[in-house]
Parts: C-alpha cells; structure tokens; sequence
C-alpha cells in the first residue's frame, strides 16, 4: 500500500520507491530506501510529516503515494 495510506504511529517497511529517476534520487536522500523504516507522525490535509532514519520528513500526498510500505 502507498505510504499515504498508513496509519499514524504504526511503523511501517518500504517496499519500494516508485516515480521517475529524478523523484526516486530525491526520496533516497531524503532516507526513503528500500528497507527502510518509517512512521507517519501525523498527516495535514493529504500532506504528510514522517519520522525515517531519526529525522522528521514532511512531503506532499503525491510523493507519499510513490513510497509503497
């Protein structure tokens, strides 16, 4: 399922990340890789403020839609 979809608090284990080589290049430094750990601290209005790698992450629901859990 899209990382936008999880439940706040559960910590969840990317799957994959989707999108094209530009948008996968941004997420993997932003800490989202394959394997990866990450909770959804809370989500605004479709955007979403995530905790991976010890650091909190905010991103849109577009991006959030490409990380699969």
């Amino acid at each position: 399922m899209p990382l936008s979809m999880a439940r706040a608090g559960e910590t969840n284990y990317i799957k994959r990340v989707g999108g094209n080589e530009e948008t996968r290049r941004h997420l993997e430094t932003l800490g989202f890789v394959s394997g990866g750990q990450v909770t959804v601290i809370s989500s605004l209005s479709g955007n979403l403020i995530v905790n991976v790698k010890d650091s909190r992450v905010a991103i849109s629901r577009e991006m959030a839609n490409k990380i699969m859990v």
